[in-house]
């Protein structure tokens, strides 16, 4: 078996063949940190996430790098609304993102750049490309001249009418063509800044990315990923900057986007104010049920979110770590293989996690009905497998007893009113037994009665 990717810029299915056998270099835009993200911004966290597990599964050495934007214009004028300095407000909120995205279970990138980290390095960049002819100076800001480039365009297939048609372009009087993008601009008096050859400023967004991943990655990658709505400007710009810079060389071999996340059938965004963050959601359910929710489409198209799928997302996992709690006696083969399974042929054909969840319930279901060896088998699969997607790696127990938010009522409070029940049946108080198990039920608890005892869950 072997990975296929859809690449954005082919727009087709295609074999991945990575630069250098047996390593991979990926590198996925990371947030702008001035305020908590939101479940738009833990999609491609997720999706990039499986996909750096998947690689790692078939290849020796996978470079995974993903940036904090830490200086922008959304952070300055966040840091100044709050009276604290830039730097503070970035590190705090940058800070907040590993924790959420750790709750969602995604693993910590081979490199985390920061922007500001990088400024020597983008500096050269933008002096190469003026040098080159590709960017110029003007009343302090320096452009990337696009007509410079005969193939801009290349990525999101189109042609400069189109993209001025289709984009808010800042008409500045010293811009030499409409489309020209700052590479570099003044900072005022107060505001966050470096020193360079243009005068003080600071750099665009769209460069950030290109010579990081130029510091980091080299010229050439193999896969960038990102949001579905970074194709344009953004990674177009990218694009632009890099291939220039580096006299034409390709920039990235496969360019991956995922879809975009709608919430009462219209796209996220804060203006229509359906804008959910990540720690508000992380209040009502487990971290890994956000993540099974987002997992739960192709990664390439919408997702329509909403309680119905987190609920529905839980229900499953219910169901699947009920299967592991049935079979907590058995101890998993250490020599069973998941790369000849249905399982993974759906994951390395463009992480079609939709049919990697369905294969996982129908092994469940079979485990739960096979003969000892077989059930061994099957539970190795289904906990290799899952690891892949991030899934089904908490002990089954602690899955059904663990609380949520910190108003959740305590597991020792919990077994405190079973034992109490149990009394008060021994004491044959059958009303107070089934006021017990009402309370509990209020408080989210349900319990199940059965000849070994009273087994208890969290709904």
């Amino acid at each position: 078996m072997t990975l296929h990717v859809y690449n954005t810029q082919t727009r087709q299915k295609e074999v991945f063949t990575p630069i250098t056998e047996d390593q991979v270099k990926m590198y996925v835009c990371g947030p702008t940190v001035y305020n908590l993200v939101h479940i738009g911004n833990a999609r491609p966290v997720v999706v990039f996430d499986t996909l750096f597990r998947v690689l790692q599964s078939e290849f020796k050495e996978v470079i995974y790098a993903r940036n904090i934007t830490d200086i922008d214009d959304k952070i300055m004028k966040a840091a100044a609304e709050n009276g604290e300095a830039i730097s503070a407000l970035a590190a705090r909120y940058a800070a907040e993102f590993e924790q959420d995205m750790a709750e969602l279970n995604n693993l910590q990138p081979t490199i985390v750049p920061y922007a500001t980290d990088h400024l020597p390095q983008m500096i050269d960049m933008i002096q190469r490309l003026v040098d080159k002819g590709h960017a110029y100076a003007a009343e302090g800001h320096v452009l990337f001249a696009v007509q410079s480039m005969e193939d801009y365009g290349k990525l999101s297939n189109r042609s400069l009418e189109d993209m001025l048609d289709g984009a808010r372009v800042e008409v500045a009087p010293y811009k030499k063509y409409a489309g020209d993008f700052v590479l570099w601009k003044p900072s005022s008096e107060g505001e966050p800044g470096w020193e360079s050859p243009w005068g003080f400023g600071r750099p665009g967004w769209h460069l950030e990315c290109s010579a990081m991943i130029e510091a980091h990655l080299g010229d050439t990658i193999d896969i960038h990923g990102g949001g579905r709505d970074l194709v344009f400007p953004h990674h177009e710009n990218e694009v632009a900057q890099s291939c220039c810079a580096h006299d034409g060389k390709e920039y990235v071999r496969y360019w991956m986007h995922n879809g975009y996340i709608n919430i009462g059938g219209e796209k996220m965004s804060k203006s229509l104010g359906n804008f959910r963050t990540v720690r508000e959601l992380l209040t009502q359910y487990k971290g890994e049920v956000i993540r099974f929710a987002l997992l739960s489409a192709q990664y390439r198209s919408e997702l329509d979110f909403s309680v119905d799928l987190l609920n529905q997302s839980k229900a499953s996992l219910d169901s699947l770590y009920g299967f592991l709690r049935e079979a907590k006696d058995v101890e998993a083969s250490s020599t069973a293989s998941i790369k000849d399974q249905p399982i993974y042929a759906a994951l390395l054909d463009d992480l079609n996690t939709p049919i990697a969840i369905s294969e996982l319930h129908q092994m469940a279901k079979a485990m739960n009905k096979a003969e000892a060896e077989e059930k061994s088998r099957l539970k190795a699969v289904i906990l290799n497998a899952a690891k892949l997607m991030g899934l089904l790696q908490q002990d089954p127990e602690s899955w059904f007893t663990d609380g949520i938010g910190e108003e959740s009522i305590s597991a020792e409070e919990i077994e405190s009113m079973i034992q109490a029940r149990v009394q008060a049946k021994l004491d044959k108080d059958y009303a107070r037994a089934d006021e017990i198990r009402k309370e509990l039920k209020e408080k989210g608890v349900v319990l199940e009665d059965s000849r070994e005892g009273t087994k208890w869950k969290r709904e």
